[in-house]
Formats: C-alpha cells, structure tokens, sequence
C-alpha cells in the first residue's frame, strides 16, 4: 500500500503539470479571442459580456454548482472528506465544467485568473491517479494537489509549498509530509519542463536603497493591505452576509450576475481594455516602468470584485496582482524618486497579502515571478504589515470564508 501511495501521488503531481500548462494555454488563447473581439467590436461588449456573465451563472447552477467561485475554498472544504470530495467538490465532472466556464469567463472578458481554478483542478487530479491505483485518498495529499495547481500555475514550485503550509493546511493544523511535498515540486518541475525556464513577470531583478525603503515599506504596507482586506470583507459579506443586496442577489442569482456583467462591461469599454481579463499586461508594463494612469488599480479592483461576487467560476489570483500593480503605481506618484519597479513590486505584495492573507506566499509568489530576491526584506516587511491592517479591515480569511459556504 505504501508503495502505491507513493506511485499515485507521484503520478498525480506529473499529470497536474501537464494538466496546468494545457489550461494556461487555453486561458491565454481565450483572453487573446476575446481582446480581438473587443478592440474591433469596441460598444458590443456592453451587451455580449452581461449576457455572457448570465449564461454561466445560469449553466454553473444548473449542471457543477461546485465549480463557481475560486476553486480554493472548494479544496479546502475538501480536506474534512477526501472520500466523500472525489465525488462532489474535486469530481471529474465538476473540474470539466471548471475549465469549460472558466475559459468561459475568459471569453467574456471577466476579469478572472486561471490559478484559483487550477488548484481544484489539480485537487481532482491527484484524486484520479489515487482511484486509479485504488489508494485512500487523505487530506494531506488533497492539499498538496491544490498547492501543486499553483506552483505549476506561476511556474513557482517554491512558492507552492509555502502555499500549501501557509494557506491551505494552516486551518486544520495538517502535518505535511516530505512525500507531499515532493509533490508540489515535482508538478512545477514538470509545468516548468514544458513551458520552458520562464519568469512569469520577467526577469525585473528590482531593488531598494535602505532609507528608501524605511519610508515605502510601511506606506505600502498599511495601504495595500487595508485596500485588500476591504476587497475580502466585500466578498465575504456578499457570500454569506444578511443585508439586503445578499438576500436579493441570492434570491435571483442570474440577474445578479448580469449587474456585475454590465458593470464589468462598462469598466472595460471606458478603461480601453485595461480591466478586461487577468490585468497581467498592464501589471508587467507598470513593473517594468510604463507609465499607466492612476485610476488603474481601483477600476480593476472593482471589475475584479464584480465578477468575484457573480457566482461565476474563476479565480483572483491573477486580477489581484494587477491591482496590487497599480496600488504600487499609486505609491510611485508619492515616491517619485524611487525606483518604479520596486515601488510596484512591494505594492503587489500588499494587496497580494492583504486578500490572501499569507504573507510569505506572496512574498514568495513576487520574488520568484520578478526574479526580484534583492527586494526580499523590503517585500517580507510589506508582507507582515499588510497582514496586519488586512485583518483590521477583515477579521476572517477570505478563503477560509468561503470554504464554509461548501460545507
């Protein structure tokens, strides 16, 4: 039996990276069909994309109820009954329409990441391969799964370690074992193989001067931080809150959707396209010191919030890190005289941390996809900080949240 644990868990982080680099390539094309679309049929998205938002909340709670939202929350929930998962939360069915509907939602220019969506779909897969070889699945291996989706997500197998220590597992106090680990780096390596030795924003390589960073550091730090627990408190209070606009969107869940659609919608057509999708070439111009208008980081903080409450699956992984770019872009206008690309960076890193709430992954996260490990003091400070005043502003985990709206 041991011996086929190890098969099937071995197993299972190679085939999640295989699985990680075909949905990425998928994701991307999507978002590329999409942008073509709307930069020639520039109005038309004020119908198409409210449309789109309704057809998938609709299809999504009619056929795989369990496949909106993240993905996160799901493999979290997950970990209490692995057993009892493999045929609801990380089903085969649920993970298919996961990928259909978040390449949906891609399509219709939400603004959703692909990695949320990639830690379920991971999930699934080590539950596969453990069927297969007919092993128990336990909670420690559903856990390395869904960490073994981001570190082949981000290319970053470090950072999907810390991912399954610091977020994942932190809840239920799950001893990680070395075998587990193991996983989570081999699914990198193998998504690393394939897409090639890439740095996921580019090889920035930023850093800071000491007195420099002793006045940005808790500016964006407090700021940033503040900013994303504000974002998780919104969301959670939509989830599972009792004031009226919970009831009502509950009550009639498509329309609501279509109001986040149009909302969306609007945000994209009047921004030329910069809120549209991940925001990631709007983040890797502002690292690397292309000038970007400072309403950026709050309009892609509402088209981000729009579609998180929709109901529609998709992750906020990505989306998250364009805001936290253009919070860095705000921090810039009042540090001028510092470096761009360091001032963004450790403003990523804020609001990162400040929705996540796991400091060390973000700061890993951006030190592994910058290519930035001269930044790390400033960075884990930051990180720390905006912990800190994300928990003033939120008291509860974002993830952790929604987890108990599967339970």
């Amino acid at each position: 039996m041991r011996f086929r644990r190890r098969i099937a868990v071995i197993t299972g982080a190679i085939a999640i990276g295989i699985v990680a680099v075909l949905f990425a390539e998928a994701s991307d094309e999507m978002g590329l069909l999409f942008s073509g679309y709307a930069r020639r049929w520039h109005w038309l998205p004020l119908v198409t994309t409210p449309l789109g938002f309704m057809a998938l909340v609709w299809v999504t709670r009619r056929v795989v109820p369990l496949a909106r939202g993240s993905g996160i929350p799901q493999v979290m929930a997950a970990r209490a009954d692995p057993q009892a998962a493999i045929g609801g939360l990380i089903a085969v069915k649920t993970v298919v329409g996961k990928v259909v509907l978040t390449m949906g939602a891609v399509l219709c220019g939400a603004s959703v990441g692909r990695e949320g969506p990639t830690v379920q779909i991971a999930a699934a897969v080590m539950g596969v391969s453990h069927r297969l070889l007919r092993v128990p699945l336990q909670g420690a291996v559903v856990i390395a799964g869904g960490a073994a989706g981001v570190a082949a997500a981000f290319n970053t197998p470090l950072a999907g370690v810390l991912f399954a220590i610091e977020e994942l597992a932190a809840a239920y106090e799950q001893k990680v074992t070395l075998l587990v680990l193991s996983s989570i780096v081999i699914a990198g390596m193998v998504a690393q193989t394939l897409s090639g030795d890439y740095i996921y924003f580019g090889a920035i390589g930023a850093h800071m001067p000491l007195a420099s960073a002793l006045l940005v550091v808790p500016v964006a730090g407090l700021a940033g931080g503040a900013f994303g627990g504000l974002f998780s408190r919104i969301v959670l209070g939509l989830a599972s809150g009792r004031h009226a606009v919970t009831r009502w969107s509950k009550a009639h869940p498509v329309a609501f959707a279509g109001l986040c659609g149009v909302a969306v919608a609007v945000l994209g057509v009047f921004t030329a396209g910069l809120t549209w999708g991940t925001g990631y070439s709007a983040a890797r111009a502002m690292i690397v010191g292309v000038d970007a208008p400072l309403w950026f980081g709050p309009a892609k903080a509402l088209a981000t919030l729009a579609t998180a409450v929709a109901g529609l699956p998709g992750g906020i992984f990505a989306p998250s890190l364009a805001v936290g770019a253009g919070v860095g872009n705000l921090l810039h206008a009042v540090f001028p005289n510092d470096p761009a690309g360091a001032v963004v960076i450790l403003g990523m890193v804020a609001y990162f941390a400040g929705v996540v709430r796991a400091p060390l992954t973000a700061v890993i996260i951006l030190s592994e996809t910058t290519a930035s490990r001269g930044l790390l003091l400033p960075m884990f400070a930051t990180a720390f900080l905006a912990d800190w005043a994300s928990q003033l502003a939120c008291r509860e985990k974002l993830y952790h949240g929604l987890a108990q709206t599967f339970r």
